[in-house]
């Protein structure tokens, strides 16, 4: 006998992520309000500078002791630090490895919590219980003096270590999250009807119930890319990485503790520049945030 979904119990209806009338309707929700091309316009502006900031401007940026802390102009639009660089410069160059490493700590984000989540979800009993137990203790964890203390035995010279590291601290609260959706999906009479027609578990796993997913967990995997900006930053204004790179912690460290920018209003543009950096990519994911959730949602695109 041929197992058959019940109608009432259909599987969740999500749009294809292919072809072009994906694209077309992606496009016209993301149009249909300013601030959510605003938030694209700014994704993309952040993108071009990880991937060609470094070409624009080397490593090893000109300095100008005739410029120190010069005021913003048209030959340096965001002014300049305590040695005559270009404080514009600096957010470029220091762009890739901000973003490079939160791309990373994301991706590390989103694949150990999706992936503990549908375990811990579908196979239930022993194997939940003990995963669930891991995640717990993960999410007792003060994650950002545990990256402070990890960072003294860690190189987190390269974006990928540092990616790593945010993303094995950081997962906890997307296990739980795909534990629950995971929980709710395998009593579905789709999945009831794949398991009647004898399909293995792995199947059921990453072809019925994780594409159910895949809007929830790309808009987390945004998230996670703010949260993890806001982590590294903060690990390098502390000064326990190494400063051998361009970075937005860096500029706010040298500016607070180097520069004096908290006792000299012409200092103020060096503290700024990487500030306002991350509220605008901050800003930018927030924007299109809202759009993602009108692409992923049939209801919320009908009213609309």
């Amino acid at each position: 006998m041929t197992a058959r979904t019940p109608k009432n119990n259909a599987a969740p209806q999500i749009p294809p992520i292919h072809g072009e009338s994906f694209l077309r309707m992606s496009w016209r929700v993301i149009k249909a309000k300013p601030t959510r091309v605003i938030g694209l316009v700014i994704i993309v502006v952040f993108a071009l500078m990880g991937i060609f900031g470094p070409l624009l401007y080397p490593h090893n940026l000109p300095i100008n002791p005739n410029a120190i802390y010069a005021p913003p102009s048209l030959r340096y639009p965001l002014g300049t630090d305590f040695e005559g660089t270009s404080n514009l410069a600096l957010v470029i160059t220091g762009a890739r490895y901000v973003l490079f490493a939160a791309l990373m700590a994301a991706l590390f984000t989103v694949v150990f919590g999706t992936g503990i989540g549908l375990l811990s979800g579908y196979l239930i009993g022993t194997t939940d219980t003990v995963l669930m137990r891991i995640t717990d203790f993960i999410l007792t964890i003060p994650g950002f003096p545990l990256l402070v203390v990890l960072s003294t035995v860690w190189n987190f010279g390269q974006p990928v270590a540092m990616g790593f590291v945010l993303g094995i601290t950081g997962w906890g609260g997307l296990a739980r999250a795909v534990r629950s959706q995971t929980l709710s999906l395998r009593e579905r009479g789709f999945i009831e009807a794949a398991r009647g027609l004898g399909l293995p578990g792995w199947h059921i796993v990453f072809f019925e119930i994780l594409p159910n997913m895949g809007p929830y967990i790309a808009m987390n995997l945004l998230v996670s890319i703010t949260g993890a900006i806001y982590a590294e930053v903060g690990l390098f204004y502390l000064g326990v990485v190494p400063f051998h790179v361009n970075n937005w912690g860096v500029m706010l460290n040298l500016a607070v503790f180097t520069g004096g920018a908290m006792e000299s209003a012409k200092a103020l543009p060096y503290l700024l520049s990487p500030l306002v950096a991350i509220l605008l990519l901050t800003l930018g994911v927030v924007l299109f945030l809202d759009a993602l959730d009108e692409i992923f949602n049939p209801r919320l695109r009908e009213a609309a």
